[in-house]
């Protein structure tokens, strides 16, 4: 592609140098930086990628995406306001707009994004049809599939627009399910995206570190919403605190579908019930009763299912369509995950107050009488530390004992992070709270606290098979560390 063609829409200042060169990728990463591509000089919090520049140039970049004029070169420079924002612009440019014959539907909030993405690919494979699925995980092609790697929730936007026309173009998958991320949106990493549908699962605090109020946050997950288009849906959960400010932000002309458990909604669940085995209930939707019965357990799991056969509805397919794809669903990886029987060991992605929350209030409908309920978990480091107080307090309230230890501590010590836990409890009584700074030792430790009949909730990192220390990442899985422990084959 031509330079003058991969900038005939893009808003921008000044052009430099400017020679009609041919475009042949966009890279943002020096040292991958190809002969033939337009270099993107983003500006990080920690890096500026005009500083890059030369090395970029040396390594066969042909034009440069810029804010500031890079001195000592004669290549073509485009001058915008903001590259971090612009570069979406060219990626979807230079990929065509895949976007544009895709059906694409994105999920946003603090929790559940990962699991109603999978459950929205198999109520279309049960109906018929192929779906692709980008996320937390990487993205795969189907719900058998394997993943494939991606490196945030929401991809950088040149990578995201070649999946995307990778997808429509080699795989002829026209629908696409993606997890969108707060971050994804304030960054604008999905600019350029055409959104048939954007759902909200819900809203509570994290990633403060970033946002820094939750009024940032919302307005930034909002986004999605304001940027759907006439005939476009919107699936909200009503339940939520911000359901009604999501709902006020949608554009006229866009049909908005509500689900829930206490507000009058399109699609609600009554009678719910927890077992061993899962979650019972009774869906509501069309003034027709639906008899549900989930292998998966708690009540977001029940919110999960709402969110994604309310979706289901949006786009026109039935709904027991929708209900026989879910009720054969065991779970996502890492999201309520049981890896030991007995004793009744559950490993969760929750690393949110209001996650934690969930997961253990879970747990506690399924811990036998004469069973404790014991909750191992902790915080990042480099992140929101204004949670882990919270987080803290939730755990001493909700588990009868309590393993405080590291999570991904990154650059910070994990005795400040787990400081700032001890925090948030009423008292340190050591019956209760054990406090193993080690993850790998905390887990071991397991083996001495929990009987048989007991139910053991292991939280923060779910899937995630690393664990980022100070000066390295290391491997490490909280589900192999567990089966260890219990020596037990997996499940």
């Amino acid at each position: 592609m031509k330079l003058d063609e991969l900038i005939e829409y893009l808003d921008y200042k000044d052009l430099i140098n400017f020679k009609n060169v041919n475009i042949t990728g966009i890279s943002y990463n020096s040292k991958t930086t190809k002969k033939g591509d337009i270099f993107v000089c983003l500006v990080g919090e920690h890096t500026d990628g005009h500083e890059f520049a030369q090395n970029a140039i040396d390594n066969g970049a042909t034009a440069l995406l810029v804010e500031k004029k890079v001195e000592g070169t004669k290549i073509p420079q485009v001058v915008v306001s903001s590259t971090r924002h612009k570069i979406a612009d060219i990626a979807d440019r230079f990929y065509s707009s895949p976007s544009k014959g895709i059906n694409l539907i994105g999920i946003t909030g603090t929790n559940g994004k990962t699991t109603v993405t999978h459950l929205i690919q198999k109520i279309f494979e049960e109906n018929g049809e192929k779906c692709a699925l980008i996320g937390t995980l990487g993205y795969k092609l189907s719900s058998n599939g394997e993943y494939r790697d991606a490196k945030h929730t929401t991809p950088q936007a040149p990578e995201l627009q070649a999946t995307l026309r990778m997808i429509k173009d080699v795989e002829k998958i026209d629908n696409v399910v993606m997890e969108v991320s707060s971050h994804a949106l304030d960054q604008n990493r999905v600019g350029g995206c055409r959104f048939n549908g954007a759902v909200l699962t819900n809203l509570t605090q994290d990633h403060l570190d970033y946002h820094i109020t939750m009024e940032n946050y919302f307005k930034a997950k909002a986004l999605l919403f304001e940027r759907l288009k006439e005939g476009n849906f919107a699936v909200i959960n009503a339940d939520d605190e911000y359901g009604d400010k999501f709902i006020s932000v949608v554009p006229e002309g866009v049909k908005v579908y509500t689900y829930g458990v206490r507000q009058q909604s399109d699609v609600m669940a009554h009678d719910i019930n927890f077992s061993l085995n899962g979650a019972e209930f009774t869906l509501v939707a069309n003034a027709k009763a639906y008899k549900v019965n989930l292998h998966m357990n708690g009540m977001f799991s029940v919110y999960n299912v709402l969110a994604a056969v309310t979706t289901a509805l949006a786009m026109g397919i039935d709904i027991e369509i929708a209900l026989k794809a879910l009720q054969n669903v065991k779970g996502v990886a890492g999201r309520f995950e049981v890896v030991v029987k007995k004793p009744l060991v559950i490993v969760d992605y929750a690393h949110t107050p209001d996650g934690l929350e969930n997961v253990l209030k879970s747990a506690r409908e399924i811990t036998p009488q004469d069973g404790k309920l014991i909750c191992l978990f902790g915080c990042g480091g480099d992140r929101d530390a204004t949670k882990r107080p919270k987080m803290g307090a939730i755990a001493e309230k909700l588990a009868d004992k309590i393993v405080i230890t590291s999570d991904n501590p990154r650059s910070e010590d994990p005795q400040v992070i787990i400081t700032d836990i001890i925090a948030g409890l009423k008292s340190v009584n050591t019956d209760k709270v054990i406090v193993e700074p080690d993850r790998g030792t905390a887990i071991a430790l397991l083996r001495t606290i929990a009987n048989n009949n007991d139910v053991v909730v292991i939280a923060g990192k779910g899937h995630e098979d690393y664990q980022i220390l100070k000066d390295k990442t290391i491997h490490f899985d909280d589900r192999e560390e567990a089966r260890k422990v219990f020596e037990v084959s997996v499940i």
